[in-house]
């Protein structure tokens, strides 16, 4: 399959070729979902020619439409073309059950040994990254978004609602996906989407679903399979969460977690950073399952793992648990595992839902007005959004005790000033990548630390 010869497609792949490259896809996909959807391009489209540039892209295109996490649907849509149902199960959980073992284990080591010396001076360090990185996010987002006056309007009111008034992340985006929908009626030119992914033109090698094969008969709608892929997600989605709220009550930790993480996945338009503010609100402020200096630490944690960034929720749902003491104070490490399975199962559910479910409706709507209107609407909001985001981190980590007239530099920290402007600088300025900065800056804060304590 890496033969380069134009003279016919490669073999199909098998479910073990396929089980094995989607396994290791798991372990290798860091670097967001750019990073992420750039490795399965070299991978599926130039070296194993699995499928076309043109139906890489269109598939990419339809999951960008969607919430959730692109990168991962884009696995579960590819495979489930090429191998069915199972082919786009086993696609989209292999993409995050590596990233959800090592986040269980750092989750552990963080709450049993969050204290050490070592350890906490790492995590001084890597804070500051972490709001120029999500600063870094904002920008990025919002150079591509922000490409007409109506949005950046809707970008600066949201910030406005979020950070001054304390909207509802969910209201936030309600409201932009309306205005973009009125917009793309009343004003088409500030909302139509620009840009966007071109595919190469010219002759290339053939793939195995190369631009003119036929989609497959699996892929093609058919209102009973619709209902019955929506039934059976129904099913799943309910009797779990039937049996958490049954086993432990609705006020549980573990039910509240199902309920809370469902919403927050049919949230996550514009990418993991764009939902974090829902999940601050709700793991922070409705519910205390963490601090908000543990929920900057879990961000710094998601970010140095594979896997899509949202996977952060397995780290709120761990500490979250363990800090509620589930089983008792002797099994925390149990209850940790119980709370992050628990999240990341009802935050990637609904995304094997659209993907199966929604793949043969929503990819003939791609490209019309009056689907994406509201989708640039959105966008724009969320760049606000995470502008908001950024300031909260900036507040709790450069002005740890909360800001002091009477105490030198008004209650600054100098240190993680200093650490977070160079982060800035190395992914502003020298665009080095986001686990070199994690790590460097990891060390920087051991190092500050150490002589800080001498």
């Amino acid at each position: 399959m890496t033969d380069g010869s134009i003279a016919g497609p490669p073999a199909a792949p098998t479910r073990a070729q396929a089980f094995r490259y989607w396994l290791k896809l798991g372990f290798i996909s860091f670097g967001g979902p750019a990073g992420q959807i750039a490795i399965m391009h070299h991978d599926l489209v130039d070296r194993q020619r699995w499928i076309s540039e043109k139906r890489f892209l269109h598939a990419l295109n339809y999951c960008m439409v969607l919430p959730g996490p692109e990168a991962q649907q884009l696995a579960t849509y590819i495979g489930w073309m090429m191998h069915r149902t199972w082919g786009g199960i086993v696609a989209g959980a292999l993409f995050v059950l590596p990233s959800l073992v090592i986040l269980i284990f750092l989750s552990w080591l963080y709450m049993a040994f969050g204290d050490v010396p070592a350890v906490a001076g790492i995590l001084y360090g890597i804070k500051p990254a972490v709001v120029a990185i999500v600063l870094h996010a904002a920008w990025r987002i919002g150079s591509r978004a922000l490409r007409r006056p109506a949005l950046w309007a809707i970008a600066a009111a949201a910030f406005v609602a979020i950070f001054a008034f304390s909207v509802p992340f969910p209201a936030i985006v309600l409201a932009a996906g309306i205005i973009g929908y009125l917009g793309g009626r009343i004003a088409p030119s500030e909302f139509a989407v620009g840009g966007g992914h071109r595919t190469q033109e010219g002759a290339h090698a053939p793939a195995v679903i190369d631009d003119d094969t036929p989609t497959p008969p699996h892929a093609l709608y058919r209102g009973s399979r619709l209902a019955t892929v929506i039934a059976v997600s129904v099913v799943l989605w309910l009797l779990p969460w039937g049996f958490l709220a049954a086993s432990f009550g609705m006020e549980s930790p573990l039910a509240q977690m199902g309920w809370f993480f469902t919403k927050a996945a049919l949230l996550t338009f514009g990418g993991a950073y764009a939902v974090l503010p829902y999940v601050y609100q709700g793991a922070v402020e409705t519910y205390g399952w963490l601090a908000p200096t543990q929920m900057i630490d879990g961000l710094a944690l998601g970010e140095s793992t594979p896997g899509p960034l949202i996977m952060v929720v397995a780290f709120v749902g761990f500490v979250g648990a363990w800090t509620k003491a589930l089983f008792g104070p002797d099994s925390l490490a149990l209850a940790g595992i119980a709370g992050a399975c628990v999240a990341t199962y009802f935050t990637f559910l609904p995304s094997f839902l659209f993907i199966l479910a929604g793949g043969p409706l929503v990819e003939t709507t791609h490209g019309q007005l009056r689907f994406t209107a509201p989708l640039s609407g959105i966008t724009a909001a969320v760049v606000g959004v995470i502008v908001n985001l950024a300031a909260f981190f900036a507040w709790h980590v450069f002005w740890p005790r909360g800001w002091d007239p009477g105490a030198a530099l008004r209650g600054l920290d100098p240190v993680s000033l200093v650490i977070g402007l160079a982060a800035a600088a190395a992914l502003f300025r020298f665009k080095i990548g986001v686990i070199p900065v994690i790590l460097l800056c990891g060390v920087a804060g051991l190092v500050a630390r150490t002589l800080l304590a001498s």
